[in-house]
């Protein structure tokens, strides 16, 4: 173990970035076994060589650069889904987005016809939990 981490010391490692590519290397290796001789294996590996060459970079601003640029374009995708996850868990309340501002509210489930007030911009709506 010690050995790992004094190779990976002063070397970036993961993000979110290198997590997406290894997916997408995932998903080029299972369509590159359902279909020989196509061009997803070239693809794979490709996909597969950018993200250990960022693993194992020691230029780390310039990676996170690039992580910072992929989470302002998949940022708010990864941020839908963990809120439908969220959302999907919580047996206990029930969830509202503000008519004027687009804020996500949290309620408790069961309590009937309430008023909900935004904490954002204050404005109040009835809806029945």
């Amino acid at each position: 173990m010690n050995l790992i981490q004094r190779f990976m010391y002063g070397r970036y490692g993961w993000d979110h970035l290198n997590v997406f590519l290894l997916a997408l290397c995932l998903i080029f290796c299972i369509l590159d076994t359902f279909l020989r001789g196509s061009v997803f294996y070239f693809l794979y590996v490709a996909v597969f060589a950018v993200a250990l060459y960022r693993m194992l970079s020691r230029n780390i601003p310039r990676r996170r650069a690039e992580n910072a640029k992929f989470m302002t374009l998949a940022g708010p995708a990864i941020r839908w889904v963990k809120l439908r996850r969220t959302i999907h868990r919580d047996k206990e309340h029930r969830y509202f987005k503000c008519p004027n501002c687009g804020q996500q509210l949290r309620v408790p489930r069961g309590k009937g016809k309430i008023t909900i007030t935004c904490r954002n911009c204050g404005v109040s709506f009835d809806e029945k939990t």
